[in-house]
C-alpha cells in the first residue's frame, strides 16, 4: 500500500454511498499504523473525489473494503513494456498480459476498453516484480462492468482539501474544467489534473501525487469502465516473482546518503526520480518512512515537508542511539579530531576518552551525542562512537559507580510484578490503557489507574501521553486530574509536540487556558520549530490564537522555514487572525523567513490585500524594503499579477520606480508576465515606460519578445478596446501585440536599442503587428505636437489663405468668399446665416430676414435636411465618413486633406451605403 493509489469500493464494502455511489473514485491519503487511535493498523484513509474523507478496512478484522483502480500515481511503471494496442512505451500502472498470444500486453486503459479478443485470458501484473495474477475472461465478466466517475477530463472542479495554491483559481468557490489527467515528470503517472479556471488561468494540480488531493468535483465525469472483479484488492498480499530479497532497511531506521550528487542522479532513474532539492539532504540523516513495493526507500527529513524516495543502494544505515546506550569512543585520534569539527569540537583534554566506554546521556536533534565517559560529559559526533551491546560493557573504567547494583530478584517476585500490570479481566491497566481511556474521556477509569500506578502518569503509548491526548480531545476534567497527579506539561511526542501543542491541534482553548495557568511553557517548540501559536494559526483556530496572545506568547518565533505566525496567517487568508497578530504590541514586521520574505513581501507574493493594508497601516516604513535579490513588495505583486495589492502599496507611498538587482521596475515585470490590468495601473500612476533593465530591454522590447507569457485574462478595459479595434483574438501572442500597441500609444520609444543593439522594431516578425504598432505610436506623437496656427487666415474648406467672409448674425469668419456661396449654415456653430459680409463691407446674398410663417417652416425643413445633407456644400447627401467620425458628400470629400470639423488629417475615406 502506498499513498496516492486511486481506489474504488471493494468486496467487503458495507458503507452505503459514502463514496457517492459505486464507481466513484478516491485517493489513499493516509495509511494506518499500529497504536493509532484514529487510523489503526490495516486501515487507510481515502479522500473521495466528491470531497468526502473516511477510513476503510484493508485487512482490519479480516475485511477488505477497497480495490485498486490505478496505481500509476505512486510511480508504478513497466519501463520496457509496450502496449500492443495504443503503442505506449513504458506501461504505467497495472500491466495486462495475454496468455493466448505470444508477447502481447495491454495497458489498463486499453484492457478496460475491451481491446483484443474478449475470449482470451489475461494475467494482471500489479508491479514490475509481482507475479502475474490470472483474471477471468472479459467475455464472462460483462455483468461486473462498472462506469468509473470522478475527476477525469471534462469534470468541473473546485479547490479541495490539500489546496495550497493561493488564488490561482480566482478565489474560493471558483469553478474550473479538467482538460487532461497526466503524470508528474517521471515520478508518477496519471497523478495530476490540468485545469482551466473560469478566470482563464491554467495549471496542474495534484490528484494522488505524493498522496495529496488539491481538487474535488462539482460535476463528475466518466473515466471509462472497469471490470471490478479484475482489479486487485487493496491490502491483500501480492506474490512477488522469484525469491524475494528483504530490504536491509525497516521503517524507523535512521539513514544517510553519502554519494556524490551526479552518482545519485544516475541511480535515481526509475527509483523515484531526481529533484534538485534532494541535493540539500545529501549527508544528512533522515528516518525511513516506508519501503515501496519495488524496494525503494522513502525518507523523511526533519524540517522538510516532502518525503524523498531513494534507491536503496544509495543509503547507509545510521546507528540510532538512545539515552542510556553504552558506546565505545574510537581510538583513532586523527579521525576523531576531524569528525568533531562542528560537532562539539575537540580539545586535548578529550584524549582520555579515546578507547573508553561511556553512556549516552542525551541525543541531540542533529544526531550528536552527549556521552558520560571518564567521569565527565562530552558532546561527540556519532561517527566517533561504536554501539556496545548491553552486557558486554568493560567495567574496568570509571563507569562502574554510575549504575545501580540490584540484587537478583526471586523468580516468583518477577511473576507477581508482571501479573500486576494486567487487571483480573486481562485488560491492560498500564500506560497503554491510561492513554486510551484518557482519549475516550473515561474519568473514573483514569482515576483508578492513577491511584494504582501514580508513577505511570507520564508514560507514553504510541509516543503520546495521557495528558497530550486528553488535551487534544478537550477532556478538561481528565486534564485537571492528570495535572493534580503531577503529570509533566513538557513531555514531547516523537514530533516534539507538548500537551499545549495538542490543545492547539484540537482547538481546545479552555484546556489551553488550564495548561497555561499551570505554567505550561507557552513558547515551547516542536521538531519543526513550531510554537503553539504556529499550530493554532495554521489550523485557523481563532479562539486558541486569542488565548495565546492574551497570555503574551512570543509572536516573533520563527519555525524551521523561518516563518512567523503572521507569515502562516497570511498564507491561510484568515482575516480575523491576521488582524489579531498585526495588532499585537510586540510584533516585528521586519523578520524574514529563509527565503528572504518579510511579512509584507509574503502578503504581496500571496496576493493578500487585507494583510497588506493592515501591515502598512501599522508599519508604513517597510513599504520599500527589499529582499536580498532586490525585490520589493511592489516587485512581487507585479510579478504575480496582484493588481489590488500593487494599488494598495502605491497608495501607501511605494516607490513606483524602485529597481531590483536586475534593474527591473514593477512595470518591466508586469509587462514580462503579461499582466495587462496591472501594467495599465502602473502607467496611469506615472511609471516610466522607456525604463530599461540590465539587458537594456525596454517594456516594448519585452512585450514583443515574450508574447506567449500571458496565461490569464485579467480585465484591462484599455487593452480590450485595443484588441477590439485591431480585430485581435484573446490568444497569448495577440496579448503581446495589444500590450505593444498600448505602450506605443503612451510614448514607448520604437527605436530604443538594447545591449544587443536591437530595437523593438527589429524583434517584430509579423508585418501586421509592425504596422499597427507604428500607427499607435503616431497617435502619441500627434497628441504631443503643439497646435499650429497659420500665419495668414486660411479657409476651413479649401485650406487656401484667401480673405475670409463674416457670417451674420453669429460673426464667425471661417471660409473664403468662393466657398461660402452655397452655405446656409455656419460650419463652426451651425447657426443659420442671414447674410455674409466681406472684409471690405460688401454683403453677399443679402436678404431681409422674413419673419413670416413660411420662412419659419423653411427653417424647420432645413434643420431636417441638415441631418443628412453634406455640411460643406449643404446640397448633396453625406456619402463619405472619415476615421475621426465626421462626414461629407463624395464631391466635397474628394478635395479635402484635413477634416473641416476637427482639423485632423484624413487618412481614410469610407463610403456610406
Amino acid at each position: 500500500m502506498e499513498l496516492g493509489q486511486r481506489v474504488v469500493r471493494g468486496p467487503d464494502w458495507k458503507w452505503g454511498n459514502q463514496d457517492s455511489g459505486e464507481g466513484h473514485v478516491g485517493t489513499v491519503v493516509e495509511i494506518g499504523r499500529p497504536g493509532s487511535q484514529t487510523s489503526p493498523d490495516k486501515t487507510v484513509v481515502v479522500q473521495w473525489d466528491s470531497g468526502a474523507r473516511t477510513n476503510y478496512r484493508v485487512g482490519y478484522q479480516g475485511a477488505f473494503d477497497l480495490r485498486i483502480l490505478d496505481n500509476a500515481p505512486v510511480g508504478v511503471r513497466h519501463a520496457n513494456i509496450i502496449c500492443d494496442s495504443c503503442r505506449t512505451q513504458g506501461v504505467q500502472g497495472m500491466r495486462w498480459k495475454c496468455t493466448k498470444c505470444r508477447d502481447f500486453d495491454l495497458c489498463t486503459a486499453c484492457y478496460m476498453a475491451d481491446k483484443h479478443d474478449l475470449q482470451h485470458t489475461f494475467l494482471r501484473f500489479d508491479t514490475t516484480n509481482s507475479k502475474g495474477t490470472k483474471v477471468p475472461k472479459r467475455a464472462h465478466s460483462q455483468g461486473q462492468r462498472v462506469q468509473s466517475l470522478g475527476v477525469f477530463p471534462g469534470a468541473r472542479v473546485s479547490r479541495g482539501p490539500d489546496w495550497d495554491w493561493g488564488n490561482q483559481d480566482g478565489g474560493d468557490g471558483k469553478i474550473g474544467k479538467v482538460s487532461d489527467i497526466r503524470g508528474w515528470d517521471s515520478e508518477s503517472g496519471r497523478s495530476v489534473a490540468h485545469v482551466t479556471w473560469s478566470s482563464g488561468s491554467t495549471n496542474v494540480y495534484r490528484m494522488g501525487h505524493k498522496g495529496k488531493v488539491d481538487l474535488k468535483y462539482t460535476h463528475a465525469t466518466s473515466g471509462g469502465s472497469y471490470y471490478k472483479d479484475h482489479l486487485p484488492v487493496l491490502g491483500e498480499a501480492v506474490e512477488s516473482e522469484g525469491p524475494s530479497t528483504p530490504s536491509q532497511f525497516k521503517v524507523g531506521d535512521r539513514v544517510r546518503c553519502d554519494l556524490d550528487m551526479e552518482v545519485l542522479k544516475q541511480m535515481q532513474d526509475g527509483h523515484g526520480g531526481w529533484n534538485p532539492r534532494m541535493a540539500e539532504y545529501i549527508n544528512k540523516v533522515g528516518t525511513v518512512h516506508r519501503i515501496t513495493d519495488r524496494g525503494d526507500v522513502r525518507v523523511q527529513y526533519e524540517g522538510c515537508a516532502n518525503r524523498w524516495t531513494f534507491h536503496s543502494d544509495a543509503l547507509t544505515k545510521v546507528h540510532l542511539y538512545h539515552t542510556d546506550d553504552f558506546v565505545k569512543i574510537s581510538e583513532n585520534l586523527a579521525q576523531v579530531r576531524d569528525w568533531q569539527a562542528g560537532h562539539g569540537e575537540w580539545t586535548d583534554v578529550m584524549r582520555n576518552t579515546l578507547g573508553k566506554i561511556g553512556i549516552v546521556k542525551k541525543v541531540y536533534t542533529d544526531g550528536d551525542l552527549r556521552v558520560l565517559v571518564a567521569d565527565q560529559e562530552w558532546t561527540f559526533n556519532p561517527l566517533c562512537c561504536i554501539l556496545v551491546p548491553h552486557g558486554k560493557q568493560d567495567m574496568n573504567n570509571t563507569l562502574g559507580s554510575t549504575h545501580d547494583q540490584r540484587p537478583n530478584m526471586p523468580f516468583r517476585s518477577i511473576l507477581e510484578q508482571l501479573a500486576e500490570l494486567r487487571s483480573s479481566n486481562g485488560q491492560e491497566t498500564g500506560p497503554d490503557r491510561l492513554v486510551r481511556e484518557a482519549a475516550q474521556g473515561h474519568v473514573e477509569v483514569v482515576k483508578d489507574i492513577l491511584i494504582k500506578y501514580p508513577d505511570k502518569v507520564d508514560q507514553q503509548s504510541s509516543g503520546k501521553t495521557a495528558l497530550q491526548v486528553a488535551s487534544h480531545q478537550g477532556h478538561k476534567d481528565i486534564v485537571q486530574l492528570l495535572l493534580a497527579s503531577r503529570a509533566s506539561l513538557e513531555v514531547k511526542d516523537e514530533d516534539g509536540d507538548t500537551a499545549l501543542h495538542y490543545s492547539a491541534f484540537g482547538n481546545q482553548p479552555e484546556v489551553m487556558q488550564l495548561l497555561l495557568s499551570h505554567q505550561a511553557k507557552i513558547d515551547s517548540l516542536n521538531n519543526g520549530g513550531c510554537s503553539t501559536l504556529h499550530v493554532a494559526v495554521n489550523k485557523q483556530h481563532q479562539e486558541c490564537v486569542r488565548a495565546l496572545l492574551a497570555w503574551k506568547c512570543n509572536v516573533n518565533i520563527q519555525d524551521a522555514y523561518g516563518d512567523t505566525a503572521l507569515h502562516d496567517a497570511i498564507g491561510k487568508e484568515n482575516q480575523t487572525i491576521i488582524e489579531q497578530l498585526v495588532g499585537y504590541a510586540n510584533i516585528d514586521f521586519t523578520l524574514k523567513n529563509k527565503r528572504g520574505f518579510n511579512v509584507l513581501h509574503h502578503a504581496a507574493l500571496k496576493g493578500n490585500v487585507f494583510a497588506t493594508e493592515k501591515i502598512l497601516e501599522k508599519c508604513p516604513q517597510i513599504v520599500d524594503i527589499k529582499k536580498d535579490d532586490g525585490f520589493s513588495s511592489l516587485h512581487l505583486s507585479a510579478l504575480n499579477g496582484h493588481k489590488d495589492v500593487a494599488k494598495t502599496l502605491i497608495q501607501h507611498g511605494a516607490d513606483i520606480e524602485i529597481r531590483n538587482n536586475r534593474h527591473q521596475t514593477a512595470l518591466l515585470l508586469a509587462v514580462s508576465q503579461g499582466h495587462t490590468s496591472l501594467l495599465e495601473l502602473l502607467v496611469e500612476r506615472g511609471a516610466r515606460i522607456n525604463v530599461t533593465d540590465e539587458d537594456g530591454d525596454t517594456c516594448l522590447h519585452l512585450a514583443l519578445m515574450r508574447q506567449t507569457v500571458a496565461t490569464e485574462k485579467d480585465g484591462s478595459p484599455m487593452l480590450e478596446a485595443i484588441r477590439s479595434q485591431l480585430n485581435l483574438s484573446e490568444g497569448e501572442d495577440q496579448t503581446g501585440a495589444a500590450i505593444a500597441c498600448y505602450l506605443a500609444q503612451h510614448g514607448a520609444e520604437l527605436r530604443a536599442r538594447n545591449n544587443q543593439g536591437k530595437t523593438p522594431m527589429d524583434i517584430i516578425t509579423d508585418p501586421k503587428v509592425e504596422e499597427v504598432v507604428k500607427q499607435f505610436a503616431t497617435i502619441f506623437i500627434e497628441k504631443q505636437a503643439p497646435p499650429t496656427k497659420p500665419s495668414a487666415p486660411e479657409c476651413d474648406v479649401c485650406c487656401n489663405p484667401n480673405p475670409l467672409v463674416t457670417f451674420n448674425p453669429c460673426g464667425h469668419s471661417v471660409v473664403c468668399e468662393e466657398c461660402c456661396v452655397k452655405m446656409k449654415k455656419c460650419i463652426e456653430c451651425k447657426a443659420f446665416i442671414d447674410y455674409k459680409k466681406t472684409k471690405d463691407g460688401r454683403v453677399i446674398g443679402s436678404e431681409e430676414p422674413s419673419q413670416s410663417e413660411e420662412a419659419l417652416l423653411k427653417k424647420r425643413l432645413q434643420e431636417l435636411e441638415d441631418t443628412v445633407i453634406c455640411p460643406i456644400c449643404m446640397e448633396r447627401q453625406r456619402s463619405r465618413v472619415f476615421l475621426c467620425g465626421h462626414t461629407a458628400c463624395g464631391q466635397c470629400a474628394d478635395s479635402l486633406k484635413t477634416c473641416p470639423i476637427c482639423r485632423r488629417p484624413i487618412k481614410h475615406k469610407i463610403n456610406l451605403f
